[in-house]
Formats: structure tokens, sequence, C-alpha cells
């Protein structure tokens, strides 16, 4: 079988979803459920495709699922006694060269009282808290009718995220260590002419980082979830027939996001220079975010006034989400084991996960449950160690790492080459480097990369098809092992680059709580 270059790379590439199973990371872990606030759902990691950003990395950690428009009063804000975090791996060792931490604060208006109306009649009147988080329509104004406002500082990192040399990133236009964070799209009449957008535009802030010499942006703010999947049946055993999940005709045919359609994430967005991200020659990067709680949590039985005054927090840093590849956890980590990937660093995967990589789960179960969707049997599943843990050779592989475990750790991240030029929206490819759109997934992953259908296909032996039987990708396996490995798997969702924003921070407008 005779394969041109760009098909073993595309086969290769393939590979890296195999790990992210179908979707990213929704209430994946028992823990987590409970915290959803320090929940992170994605990351996506692309060289930037915004006019005039050519050379320029864009990092995106989104948190808080499933966010309900109108959740009110109290909507969606950050956990000021949490750490957000985005870690960056420029050297191919499994671990964090650069941190950036993201730090939260709530401050109640009116020197603690939030906004208050005078209530009763005149000359006996109380001034009284509202109960609700604005009192007229808002804009980005020092004197917007808030009850309190939402504010965060962002520290970089070198070396590791708790011992190395921390600084302070700063506005570049002020040179203030604190960024103001927009409220939630509560609704049109509190954001009246369609005017969010542009309230929420104005908190893009252009940044300084220490090392860098050339300013990045940042932005931390709700916008309209972004991922596209049709949960609801694939969590049910996958309820749908075999004659629609298999065919390529029916990719988009229950629409462009599916079940999260109607739902909002908050994004933490950066983007720099990739060579503020990069190290010496090496031009691949692995990307993963993390969040943290403090150790101890005392409450308090008898609560004071103010925000979240109930509780007090203190020790060290205890982490309790991890996210990169879309839906490891999920669907590929074991029950019994998904708390402990949430908590663990990608240098200890080969110890802690190797198992789900080797002898994965899902294949298996698809077989299961389509019986005539025969799993591959090539075990242990060297094609997929090879690809998920350490990057692709020539592609997305760091150069220290010549192999599994030479060179380098088997460590799971997203993983992208900055020396790929990134491609223009227009002309995108969903399904990524597997229709010959080197730029996209699972080379880094981008808003309108189908993580779902490509992860499926490989997850079943599409690769151990495309090596042939003389093995050309050196993967472990051939097209006998994988009956499977050529059905155009689908969950009948679909977006495309253009269906969100060309421009920083690219996520869309957030969905309004009322219209």
């Amino acid at each position: 079988m005779k394969m041109k270059i760009g098909q073993i790379a595309g086969a290769c590439l393939l590979l890296v979803a195999a790990g992210s199973a179908m979707a990213s990371s929704h209430r994946e872990a028992p823990f987590i459920t409970n915290s959803p606030k320090v929940d992170g759902t994605d990351f996506y990691m692309f060289n930037s495709y915004e006019a005039g950003k050519t050379g320029n990395v864009t990092l995106i950690a989104n948190y808080v699922p499933l966010q309900e428009p109108g959740g009110g009063p109290n909507y969606y804000s950050l956990d000021p006694n949490a750490l957000y975090e985005i870690h960056v791996d420029n050297n191919g060792d499994g671990k964090e060269d650069l941190t950036f931490q993201f730090r939260f604060k709530n401050t109640l208006t009116n020197g603690g009282a939030g906004i208050t109306l005078p209530i009763g009649p005149a000359g006996s009147q109380k001034n009284v808290a509202i109960p609700l988080r604005q009192s007229g329509a808002v804009t980005n104004s020092p004197n917007a009718p808030l009850s309190y406002t939402e504010s965060f500082t962002l520290d970089v990192v070198r070396g590791d995220r708790r011992s190395g040399a921390r600084s302070a990133v700063t506005n570049a236009s002020g040179g203030g260590a604190t960024f103001g964070k927009p409220i939630d799209y509560i609704g049109t009449k509190t954001f009246p002419n369609n005017s969010y957008e542009g309230y929420a535009n104005s908190y893009i802030q252009s940044i300084n980082i220490p090392g860098c010499a050339t300013p990045g942006k940042v932005f931390v703010g709700q916008r309209k979830e972004a991922f596209s999947i049709n949960a609801a049946t694939i969590f049910d055993l996958i309820n749908a027939p075999a004659a629609f999940i298999t065919n390529e005709a029916n990719a988009a045919a229950v629409g462009k996001i599916g079940d999260l359609e109607n739902k909002n994430v908050t994004s933490l967005a950066l983007e720099m220079p990739a060579s503020c991200l990069t190290q010496g020659t090496e031009k691949v990067i692995g990307g993963w975010t993390t969040s943290s709680l403090r150790q101890g949590r005392l409450l308090n039985g008898a609560t004071p006034s103010g925000l979240q005054a109930n509780e007090k927090s203190g020790g060290a840093w205890t982490q309790v989400s991890r996210l990169s590849m879309p839906l490891v956890n999920e669907v590929i980590i074991g029950l019994k084991d998904k708390d402990k990937f949430n908590g663990s660093k990608p240098k200890d995967d080969a110890a802690n996960f190797a198992d789900y990589v080797t002898n994965p789960t899902l294949p298996a179960l698809i077989e299961t449950l389509f019986p005539s969707a025969k799993a591959p049997t090539n075990f242990p599943r060297t094609d997929l160690v090879t690809v998920f843990l350490t990057g692709l050779p020539t592609v997305n592989r760091p150069a220290n790492i010549t192999g599994p475990g030479m060179g380098g750790p088997l460590a799971e991240m997203l993983r992208l080459n900055t020396g790929i030029a990134a491609t223009p929206a227009a002309s995108q490819k969903a399904l990524g480097v597997t229709a010959g759109d080197n730029a996209g997934f699972p080379n880094g992953r981008r808003l309108g990369d189908d993580v779902v259908d490509v992860s499926l296909r490989v997850a079943m032996g599409a690769l151990c098809v495309l090596t042939g039987n003389a093995d050309a990708l050196k993967v472990g396996c051939k097209p006998s092992d994988a009956p499977a490995g050529a059905v155009p798997f689908v969950d009948g969702t679909r977006a495309s680059a253009t269906d969100f924003q060309q421009v920083f921070p690219y996520l869309n407008t957030p969905l309004p709580g009322a219209k």
C-alpha cells in the first residue's frame, strides 16, 4: 500500500485524538461536580489566524460548564478562593516551563454595601441593599450600577508552578497589575441596543508579559459555548442507529453545536507571540490548564455580611481539575481514577494511566453496542501510545523525544507546532489534519475542529488502515487489526471556523439571560 506523505502525517495526527475520545470535559469526575466554578471544560491552543496576527499563539481555557444564560441573580463569577492556571511545556520534558496564573477578586461597591435604595417614608428612610447584581443599564464605567465588580491579577511563573520565578503581568497601556472582568450577559434590558459585545470587548486588554518583548492580549469573561457534541446521545450508550453514526452525510445532521447550543461558558484567553512561549529552536509546545483550591476550608457558623464570607480557606494549593486534550478524563480514564487524573501532572502519566491508552475500553464499548464495528486487536496499542503521549515525528513531537519513552516522558497534553502556519478561517477543515489542514486538530485545537468525529474514527483503528501491511507509520498495527478502521463515524454535530469570531478572543457573544 503506497501512501503520500500528507496521508502519513494525517494518519499520525489522528492518533492524538484517540485519547480525547469524543468531547470536552464537562462534569467529568465525581469530585469536580461539587465545584463547578473550578471545572475546566475545554482547552484550545492554536496558531492565531486573525488577520495581521501571524506568528502569534492563542490559548483559551474555558471554565464553569453548562451555564444557563438566565442563571441569575448571581450568574457565574469565578472563585476568588481558587487558582486558575495555563501551563506550557516548551522542552518536551512533561513539566511546565511557563505558567500563567489567574486570581480573581469580587468587590462589593458602595463601601461594601453594594447598591442600596432609600426605603421608607421621607425623613426616616433606610438605605437597604438590593438583591440583584445591577440596578440599571450597565456600561464599562466606574459608575456602572453594579452591586459588586469582578477583577483579576495575572502572573507568569518560569519553572515549577509553585517554586519558580513569579512576575506580574501588567497592563500595556496603564501599567497596572489588576484587570477588569465584564459581568455576564444578564439580558437585553441590562445591555440595551445590542451593547453587550461592545461592552465585553472593552475588557480585551493589551498586556506586558515579563520576558516577552512584544505585548500580548488577555480577556476573561462569559462566552457562548463552542464545543460541538451530541452529548445526550453519546452518553446514553450512543443512542442512534448504526446507519446514522457511520455515514459522513450525517456529520451536521443534529446541528453545529448540538446539546450545548444554548449554553455559555467562562473563558480565560491569552494571545502572545509564539516566541514568548517557545525555547531555543524547539517549535513544539505542550499546553494544559488546571485549577486548584486551598487544602483546607473552614465554614463560619455565624456568617458575616459580605461575598462568600461563610468560608475561610488556607493551606497548600491542591489541584482539582486538569484538562488538555478534549475529554480524556471523561471517556478514557476509568471511573475509579477520574479524581486522581484531575489531581495529577503530565510527567506522571506513564506510571498512573498508561493502561487506559495501551488497552483502551472505548473501542470495546463501541463493539459491544454495535457488534459489526469490531474493535482493533493490536495490544498493547503502541500506535496510541506513540502519538497520544509523545507527539508525532516531524509534526508536533518535541525534538528530544525519539519514540515512546525515549528521550522524554509519556505525557498527555495538547501539543502545537508553532512553526506550522495558521490556516485562514475560510479555508479551515473541520477534520483538521485528516482532511489536509495541518494547522488543525490534533496539532493544537481550534474552535471549529470536529474532535468528536476524528476521535471516534481513530479509536476504531483508522491509523491501522492507513499505515498499511508494511506498517509505514511504524505504529505496530496493520489493516487487518482494525476491521472498522475505515468507517466514517460521526456524532451528528459539526461547526466550522466561520461560525465563530475570527478575531481574539474568537468565541462568540454569550447568549443573553433574557431578550
